[in-house]
C-alpha cells in the first residue's frame, strides 16, 4: 500500500489532533470498572458523540462522520498519542456494532448504533460459559420459542463491563438437538429485564471488571435477535474476527505505549549499569509496535478493496497479544524494585497477561492458523 498520507487524511489527522489536544482531560478519569469511573467514562462519550468523534468510520446518519478505515486508523493513533481515556463503549462499538452493520436490520441499526455512540447503552459481551470458554461451540445455555420471541436460561461469565453495563450480546443455543457450531442463535438482551442476575467478579485489584450473568427465562423479542435463527454461529464469526484482527486494540494502543517505554528508558536507564539486554528490548517493543501498525495497514488496504479479515485475524490476535506482555515486562524491569509500586505500567501489566485469553486462547489461536491457513490436518481433542 502507498504509505503517504493523501491531503484528505493529512486535513482530518489535523482536525483530529487539534479536538483531542483541546478536550482530553488533564487528570486521568477513575476506572471505568468503579461506579464513579464509569459515569465519567460515560460522559466523555457523550463528549466524543458530541462531535462527531466517538465512531468516525460510522455513516454519518449513526453519529459518524463516514471515515475511510485508514483514517480510523489514523484517528486511533491520535487518540492514544493524546493519552486519551479508555473506551467504556468499546465491546459495544469495536465488536457488536460490526456485526450490526454485517447482519443487524436497518431497524436494529437506527435503534441501537445512535445509543451505542453516546455511551447512553454500554453493551457487554456474554459469551464465556463455566464449560465453554474459548471453545464457545461448547455452550449450554439456551433460548427456548414463545410467542412473539424467546426465554432465555442459562450462566455466562467472564462477561467484560457486565457489571455497569445496560445490555448485552451473546450465544445460545436455540436447538436443543443440535451440537456444536450448529442451532446456535445471536442475541441481545437487557441486563435489567425481569429474570436477569448479574453477580461481580472482582478482579486483583478490588474492581470489578468482570461479572457472572445469570438468566432465568428471560423473554427477548425477535427484534432482538441478530441474523437467522440457528445461523448464530457464523453471526459470531463475524464479532470475533472482528474482536482478534482489527478493531479492538488499534495499533496506535501500541505505537503510544513504545514511544512512553522509551521515555521511561532514557529516564530510567544508567549510561554503563543497564544491561545492553533491556535496550534491546525496548528497540524489539518499538519495532513489534511498528510491524503491527503496518500489518494493520495492510488490513486495512485488503478490506477497502472488498476483502474480509478471516482467519488471518488468529495471526493478529497472537503478536498483538504477546507484544503487550512482551512491552510491559520491559517497562517494569527496567523500573527494577520501583515497579513493585502500584503504577500505569504495573496496572498494564496485569491486564496484559489477559491478552493470550481472552477473545480466544493462543491454543485455539494456532489451531486456527494451523488448519485454516496452513491447511494442516485437525488433530484429536
Amino acid at each position: 500500500m502507498d504509505l503517504d498520507l493523501d491531503e484528505r487524511t493529512l486535513v482530518f489527522r489535523d482536525e483530529a489532533r487539534a479536538w483531542l489536544a483541546g478536550n482530553v482531560p488533564a487528570q486521568p478519569l477513575d476506572s471505568f470498572d468503579t461506579t464513579r469511573g464509569f459515569e465519567q467514562h460515560r460522559l466523555w462519550e457523550a463528549k466524543l458523540a458530541d462531535s462527531r468523534w466517538s465512531v468516525v468510520s460510522w455513516p454519518a446518519e449513526f453519529g459518524g462522520r463516514d471515515a475511510s478505515l485508514l483514517e480510523w486508523v489514523i484517528f486511533e493513533e491520535e487518540y492514544y498519542a493524546a493519552g486519551a481515556p479508555g473506551r467504556v463503549s468499546q465491546n459495544g462499538i469495536f465488536m457488536l456494532a460490526p456485526t450490526l452493520f454485517s447482519h443487524g436490520t436497518i431497524e436494529q441499526q437506527r435503534r441501537i448504533l445512535p445509543k451505542m455512540a453516546r455511551g447512553e447503552q454500554v453493551w457487554a459481551q456474554a459469551w464465556s460459559e463455566p464449560e465453554a470458554g474459548s471453545d464457545i461451540a461448547a455452550l449450554r445455555s439456551r433460548a427456548t420459542r414463545v410467542d412473539g420471541g424467546w426465554l432465555l436460561s442459562g450462566q455466562k461469565t467472564w462477561s467484560s463491563r457486565a457489571t455497569f453495563a445496560d445490555c448485552a450480546f451473546g450465544l445460545f443455543r436455540s436447538d436443543p438437538e443440535s451440537k456444536r457450531h450448529k442451532g446456535l442463535t445471536y442475541f441481545m438482551f437487557d441486563l435489567r429485564a425481569p429474570g436477569v442476575q448479574v453477580r461481580p467478579i472482582p478482579q486483583l485489584d478490588g474492581e470489578p471488571g468482570f461479572a457472572e450473568i445469570f438468566l432465568d427465562e428471560v423473554f427477548v423479542p425477535d427484534a432482538d435477535v441478530i441474523g437467522e435463527p440457528g445461523e448464530g454461529w457464523r453471526v459470531a464469526m463475524t464479532t470475533a474476527n472482528n474482536e482478534r484482527g482489527l478493531s479492538l486494540r488499534s495499533p496506535g494502543r501500541f505505537l503510544a505505549a513504545a514511544d512512553r517505554l522509551i521515555a521511561l528508558w532514557r529516564e530510567s536507564a544508567t549510561p554503563g549499569q543497564a544491561p545492553d539486554s533491556l535496550a534491546d528490548r525496548v528497540v524489539d517493543s518499538w519495532i513489534g509496535a511498528r510491524a503491527y501498525q503496518l500489518y494493520t495497514y495492510g488490513t486495512v488496504t485488503r478490506l477497502a478493496e472488498g476483502g474480509d479479515l478471516g482467519p488471518e485475524s488468529s495471526v493478529n490476535k497472537l503478536f498483538w497479544s504477546h507484544l503487550d506482555v512482551d512491552l510491559h515486562e520491559t517497562a517494569l524491569d527496567l523500573l527494577g524494585p520501583a515497579a513493585e509500586v502500584k503504577s500505569p505500567w504495573l496496572d498494564g501489566w496485569l491486564f496484559s497477561l489477559a491478552g493470550p485469553i481472552y477473545g480466544g486462547t493462543d491454543q485455539i489461536q494456532r489451531n486456527t492458523i494451523a488448519e485454516r491457513l496452513l491447511g494442516l490436518p485437525r488433530g484429536d481433542r
